[in-house]
């Protein structure tokens, strides 16, 4: 049986966890010199070929002149129709979050990229959408901004699968999202080992 597709955010925080400045700049993140290899993205780039991006994060793409292509689709979720006509590999999406990703994760393909904004991720991280979370924290404080997440009430445990540090302070974390059952199913596992553990040391003595 094939894998299933995951869908990623692969996205940069500033240390106090904004992705933009309260207008969308993101002059904090841009003006930095990257190291060699870019913080991995260029691996990352390969294991992907779709994308997922709310309406303002592809507008500011096009300000940005990101450049999209036939066999390179982006889905970009949004309420409005689109203003102009759309370059190629873009399609606007109004299907149900829960829908679409089901559909997205069983078609033959590499793993999606969640490009944001914050109100994108908060929605599919709220419905079970979102598979890891790959954080490059940016040392420099904005004050005030964009949240990676849009604010609502939730718990969502995590996951640390790694930790990478960079030469220029940067820190890249990899998370993969849990879900309550499976976090208390690990805990109860776990307890049940250390209660043996207890229970088998008694009887030795």
């Amino acid at each position: 049986m094939a894998n299933k597709r995951k869908i990623i955010v692969h996205i940069a925080t500033s240390a106090d966890g904004y992705i933009a400045r309260p207008d969308g700049n993101v002059d904090w993140l841009t003006a930095r010199p990257a190291p060699k290899g870019f913080y991995g993205m260029p691996t990352f780039m390969r294991s992907v070929d779709t994308k997922i991006l709310g309406r303002k994060t592809f507008e500011l793409s096009l300000q940005m002149g990101a450049r999209f292509t036939d066999n390179d689709r982006h889905y970009v979720f949004s309420r409005q129709p689109p203003k102009d006509s759309l370059p190629p590999g873009v399609e606007f999406v109004k299907e149900s979050i829960r829908a679409f990703s089901k559909r997205l994760r069983t078609e033959t393909g590499k793993n999606i990229w969640m490009m944001g904004g914050g109100e994108i991720i908060a929605s599919f991280l709220d419905e079970g959408a979102i598979d890891d979370f790959i954080i490059s924290v940016i040392p420099t404080f904005i004050g005030e901004g964009v949240p990676l997440i849009a604010h609502r009430h939730r718990h969502v445990p995590l996951r640390l699968q790694s930790v990478r540090r960079f030469p220029d302070g940067v820190v890249q974390v990899h998370y993969q999202v849990g879900t309550h059952e499976g976090f208390e199913e690990a805990g109860a596992n776990r307890h049940r080992g250390r209660r043996q553990t207890v229970l088998g040391n008694v009887g030795k003595r």
